[in-house]
């Protein structure tokens, strides 16, 4: 069975940091390109940033080299660094992975940035 469990999130002040991790199991990792994407209540979740099999990374347009993807093929984990981070970064995060025409997602990890 496969588990996406994101962590990290938390209460940041405007400016501060924060590095999520999404750990799976039940899944190839390193062959799996692994996604980060947000969502705000009565909102839809959007696109944040991607990292491929390959390690070659894609960024919304938002980002603004503010965050950074990774993926440890060890621990089968991805993590999304986040410096800079501003009020308009609040919402949950989460990870997603596809797989064969199936989308795996977790239950998300809540990212609040005060100002």
């Amino acid at each position: 069975q496969v588990h996406l469990v994101e962590s990290g999130g938390g209460l940041v002040q405007s400016g501060g940091a924060l590095r999520l991790s999404c750990k799976t199991s039940g899944i190839n990792f390193r062959i799996h390109h692994m996604n980060w994407y947000r969502q705000v209540p009565g909102n839809e979740r959007e696109f944040v940033a991607r990292i491929n099999s390959n390690f070659t990374t894609v960024y919304a347009a938002f980002v603004s080299g503010r965050f950074t993807i990774s993926r440890d093929n060890i621990r089968n984990t991805a993590h999304l660094q986040m410096n800079r981070l501003e009020p308009e970064d609040t919402a949950v995060y989460h990870c997603n992975t596809r797989w064969k025409g199936r989308e795996f997602w977790g239950r998300g990890t809540r990212v609040t940035v005060s100002s």
